[in-house]
């Protein structure tokens, strides 16, 4: 995607070829930085301060940190097993980082199963390496494909609006390309739309605690020209009841094999309301963010608590400069829940990169037949 009129991508191997590097993603919208990475340390703290944030660009920082952790691992080890052993070690600090995230774990579990195939300690560097772009490649790929079939929703409803009616499209938190490596899960269709000529408008949710919505959402879809306007979190209810939203479309950080989705905090709210007002309510995302193990995810999903200072505090651009200010008095406790879970029942369809399925175990076999046979 383009940023002041120059491609970007969320992570990339250096032109030294050894660091890694990232958009700080939390001087969004105010100041653009990239950082560099050089060790596993460096990704760890990435991932969890949240510098990157998405569950497919916590992936491919994970994939990228394996390939650094696999350079201290050619340092520190002089056979192919001690190698291992190290690199699963590492594997397991990427993982600690993040645990809700599914993207995170499935991109450490590829490159320790690949490189692991290696013989030699240097060819399994170079395999770390590999398997870093290629994590990257097919984020891409696949949220370029949700794109493509997603339209077809956002095309379906234009089709009975008047032509000069947008479609007003609702999202929650970030899932556009800052949340992967390029276009997007949930606005990827929006971006497809809106290149093809189809007149759309997003309402961007704040997404408290850490405003995703309004610091990043609002951001990139500025960069790309898209209509959009900036609510509260408890807004959305209020305009699904007076017509004033024809679809939501969010991403999601785990989904269930039977189609419970989980997502930053809030979203089950938005799906609650979008039911209730009969607002077709899709959530979109690429394979890689299925969890083939688990089947109940109100039940199983481990949910996320953060520091309650990030509800305690907010920061946003003074006089040029980032500054944080406290919102809540006294010595009073804060729970900072970060994500939750949206039954399957809620979910209108699931966009993935091979197409639009039911948020059902049936339908996602169909789509994904393979993944069933593999476990």
């Amino acid at each position: 995607m383009l940023v002041d009129g120059k491609p970007y991508r969320t992570v990339w191997i250096e032109e030294d070829g050894t660091t890694v590097g990232i958009i700080d993603q939390r001087k969004l919208p105010f100041t653009f930085e990239t950082v560099s990475l050089k060790s596993t340390g460096d990704a760890c703290y990435a991932i969890r301060e949240m510098l990157v944030r998405g569950a497919g660009c916590i992936g491919a920082v994970a994939a990228h940190g394996m390939y650094l952790a696999a350079q201290e691992c050619l340092k520190a080890t002089v056979s192919p097993e001690s190698f291992d052993e190290l690199l699963a070690e590492k594997g397991t600090q990427l993982c600690e980082t993040r645990p809700t995230a599914m993207n995170l774990a499935w991109a450490v579990e590829r490159a320790l199963a690949e490189v692991g195939g290696e013989d030699c300690t240097q060819a399994k560097v170079v395999r770390a390496g590999g398997v870093a772009v290629e994590v990257a490649d097919e984020d891409a790929e696949w949220c370029h494909s949700i794109g493509k079939h997603g339209f077809s929703v956002i095309e379906s409803i234009f089709s009975k609006k008047g032509k000069n009616d947008p479609v007003n499209i609702l999202t929650h938190c970030n899932a556009g390309w800052l949340a992967f490596v390029d276009y997007g899960s949930a606005t990827a269709p929006i971006y497809a739309a809106h290149d093809a000529g189809i007149p759309v408008h997003v309402w961007v949710d704040e997404t408290r605690p850490r405003n995703q919505g309004a610091r990043l959402t609002a951001w990139e879809l500025a960069q790309h020209g898209v209509p959009h306007t900036v609510i509260v979190d408890n807004v959305g209810g209020h305009l699904m009841q007076h017509g004033e939203v024809d679809l939501c479309i969010t991403g999601t950080d785990r989904t269930t094999y039977t189609g419970d989705v989980a997502n930053k905090i809030g979203t089950y709210l938005k799906a609650l309301a979008a039911k209730d007002n009969d607002i077709p309510f899709y959530v979109a995302l690429p394979s890689s963010t299925f969890d083939w193990k688990t089947r109940d995810g109100v039940r199983e999903i481990p949910i996320e608590e953060r520091d309650g200072t990030e509800v305690a505090w907010i920061g946003g651009d003074y006089e040029g400069g980032e500054r944080e200010v406290k919102l809540v008095a006294g010595d009073s406790p804060v729970a900072n829940y970060a994500f939750d879970v949206t039954p399957a029942r809620l979910v209108s369809g699931l966009i993935t990169e091979r197409g639009i399925c039911e948020a059902d175990e049936t339908d996602i076999r169909r789509l994904f037949p393979e993944k069933f046979s593999e476990s």
